[in-house]
């Protein structure tokens, strides 16, 4: 019996749990896949404590920079990104966990941009400065894109980030490529969008919005207005918990 998880707080609808149930039972594996929404990722170690079966983890929002301190390794991916997603378990011989980190969300995110990608576009702007975000600028740096962070409160970042305010005609035209890392516009608040100058917006732009509930988000419906090619984050999502389901099955499909 597989048994694997997501953490994040606070856990509504869970594309994960759907998926890697219909999985189980497609494939005719015999396992489950449960949401633990847990207040603090400090409780995780009480977490795994109660689920001594747990094989692996998603982590999701706020967590996916939180967990780096409770993992015993990391991937050299996700070290470099500085968050992870994806957790393997596997138990010692005194039965305590080893947790090692992994970040999924970048080949999610690079597979499925890569086709949209054209020879024009060198800068982008990534909106939102969580681990999400880290992922998406550790992917574009892979393609040769300089990426500028987008954050309501840019003084209180120590990267290359500017403010919603500095978003004007010149550097809007400069980054044909925009993606959207923050949660504005998800189901149920679905009338938001981050406040960017949409009016800047052109046919030769790409606006790729990593929600994927609704699979149309305001964000890219403004954006798609003005001639930009537009894109949900549905497929990044398929890909990256395919990665996952390789990462926590790697033993079984080396062997």
């Amino acid at each position: 019996m597989i048994s694997l998880g997501l953490i994040g707080y606070p856990l509504g609808h869970s594309f994960s749990a759907r998926y890697f149930n219909e999985k189980f039972a497609r494939e005719g594996i015999s396992g489950h896949y449960d949401l633990y929404p847990i207040r603090s990722i400090n409780v995780l170690p009480s977490l795994l404590a109660q689920h001594p079966e747990l094989s692996g983890l998603n982590v999701t929002i706020p967590y996916k920079e939180q967990i780096l301190s409770l993992l015993d390794e990391i991937s050299e991916d996700a070290q470099k990104i500085g968050a992870v997603n994806v957790v393997r378990i596997r138990r010692r011989e005194d039965g305590m966990p080893c947790l090692t980190g992994y970040n999924s969300d970048t080949t999610g995110f690079s597979d499925s941009l890569a086709p949209l990608l054209k020879p024009d576009i060198k800068s982008a702007l990534v909106l939102g400065t969580g681990g999400a975000s880290k992922a998406v600028s550790y992917s574009l740096r892979g393609f040769g894109i300089e990426v500028t962070f987008v954050s309501r409160n840019p003084e209180q970042q120590d990267i290359n980030v500017i403010g919603y305010e500095d978003l004007t005609e010149e550097v809007i035209s400069k980054n044909l490529l925009i993606v959207n890392t923050t949660p504005l516009g998800m189901y149920p608040k679905t009338e938001v969008a981050p406040d960017i100058p949409y009016q800047f917006i052109t046919g030769k732009h790409i606006c790729y919005d990593l929600v994927y509930n609704p699979e149309l988000t305001l964000f890219m419906k403004k954006s798609a207005e003005h001639g930009a090619t537009v894109k949900n984050g549905l497929e990044m999502l398929y890909r990256q918990a395919e990665k996952a389901w390789e990462i926590w099955n790697r033993d079984k499909l080396n062997s």
